[in-house]
């Protein structure tokens, strides 16, 4: 459920959005507190990542995944009609 949400977040295309999204996944799973303590991230730090104004670095967001059992994947995107020539 929270890959789902998380997804749909980052589907939408706004940062700020998908920083809040992962908050209420961290709230869900704990606190943002322990989402820090098993991401091995300080709560400060943390908490001013999980805000709207967010913008952490990639190593960052990956150990926040990581602390809440998920992780980053890539895949194609949809393809699309291709038009005639």
């Amino acid at each position: 459920m929270a890959a789902a949400y998380l997804e749909a977040a980052i589907e939408d295309g706004d940062q700020g959005a998908l920083m809040m999204a992962l908050r209420h996944v961290a709230q869900a799973q704990g606190g943002v507190a322990e989402i820090a303590r098993r991401s091995h991230l300080s709560r400060e730090a943390t908490y001013r990542m999980l805000s709207k104004d967010g913008n952490p670095e990639l190593r960052s967001f990956t150990a926040l995944l990581a602390g809440a059992g998920l992780r980053l994947s890539v895949r194609p995107m949809e393809s699309r009609v291709k038009k005639a020539a």
